[in-house]
């Protein structure tokens, strides 16, 4: 099931990505957005199903929505740092696999970063070294905290595309990447959140352009910690909560990656589209 709010006159409905089309769950009578259907799953997944099983419903274009981002003004963003050794190896280029981390490097965005598909990011004056990466998004379904790594799927509500956008002259200000991480809509998301049982997330294409150039390329099983271990490793510490982005890394390609003479840094203009295997394109445009 392929869930998402989107805007129809200045109100938030809920829409659910079909083979052809998008049918407008709110038009149809579904009273309830992403956030509420994420909380109370197991109850709201059978008054979907018999939605849209109506025949005769009508399906909208989905190039033509206005996409609304999946979260909310309290969604947690959280996000893991250097979790492909690919990339790893490119950000830090002498490093041994002795120094490969242990442990799942954490840190955050605001929620004001939070972005949607098709949305545009507007590049601050304050940094110039603008970057992309593509990353696979967890969505939390359950709270919790101290949860085994053998229970985590049954936390995780679903997956989307995310795009961990990076002021990298920021972000090496200092040993906390935060500043670098979190200007107004640094992580974009979407299009849609894929139910977790339609895809194993530890075996999916990942990969994201610039334009029409292919800049990363690669596949969610080369990450060191999966996606289980990450959501275990973070309640150890954090309070997950229903609705909880985790943006679980980016591989090889990006442009802090490059020789200093061809880091072409994102500039205004440019647009950026994240594809992982089932789940879609996430489209991002830089002014």
């Amino acid at each position: 099931m392929k869930l998402f709010n989107f805007a129809v006159n200045g109100e938030c409905h809920l829409g659910m990505k079909l083979p052809g089309g998008v049918l407008d769950l709110t038009a149809a009578g579904y009273g309830r957005g992403l956030a509420a259907t994420i909380r109370d799953f197991a109850l709201m997944r059978r008054e979907i199903e018999a939605i849209s099983s109506k025949a005769g419903l009508p399906l909208l274009d989905e190039r033509g929505l206005d996409y609304l981002a999946p979260g909310t003004a309290t969604t947690k963003l959280l996000c893991v740092g250097l979790n492909y050794k690919l990339h790893i190896e490119e950000a830090h280029q002498n490093i041994t696999a002795a120094e490969y981390p242990k442990e799942p490097i954490l840190f955050s965005k605001f929620n004001n970063a939070l972005n949607a598909h098709n949305g545009t990011v507007a590049l601050s004056p304050n940094a110039h070294n603008y970057d992309y990466e593509a990353e696979l998004v967890i969505v939390m379904g359950k709270g919790g905290m101290d949860i085994p790594k053998e229970k985590a799927a049954e936390y995780i509500f679903g997956y989307t595309c995310g795009n961990d956008v990076s002021a990298r002259d920021a972000q090496n200000k200092s040993a906390q990447w935060l500043i670098g991480k979190s200007f107004p809509g640094f992580a974009p998301a979407g299009p849609w959140v894929v139910t977790a049982d339609e895809l194993d997330p530890c075996n999916l294409a990942i990969s994201c352009r610039r334009g029409g150039e292919v800049v990363q390329d690669s596949n969610t099983s080369h990450m060191i910690f999966d996606v289980y271990t990450i959501v275990s490793y973070a309640s150890r510490y954090i309070g997950l909560e229903p609705g909880d982005l985790i943006f679980t890394g980016t591989p090889n390609g990006v442009i802090v990656g490059m020789e200093p003479g061809r880091q072409n840094w994102l500039k205004a203009g440019d647009e950026i589209t994240v594809s992982i295997e089932k789940i879609g394109d996430l489209t991002t445009r830089f002014v």
